[in-house]
């Protein structure tokens, strides 16, 4: 179990940076005005990232039955 917690943590650690950086990215690309379709799939990728974090942290999170 705590290996498996200690690689979903890793997992969340590198998405999270991933996320971080496309932030740059896009910022950098929306700036210069270059190819919109390139922006767009970035956005697109910085989205799924962010489903997928929050998919992770409610993995990591305990269970609280009522």
């Amino acid at each position: 179990m705590l290996d498996d917690r200690d690689s979903l943590l890793r997992r969340l650690h590198e998405m999270r940076s991933e996320h971080r950086d496309l932030d740059t990215v896009i910022a950098r690309l929306s700036d210069s005005l270059t190819d919109k379709l390139q922006v767009q799939r970035l956005k697109k990728r910085k989205l799924k990232l962010k489903d997928e974090i929050a998919w992770l942290e409610s993995r990591l999170l305990p269970d609280i039955s009522a």
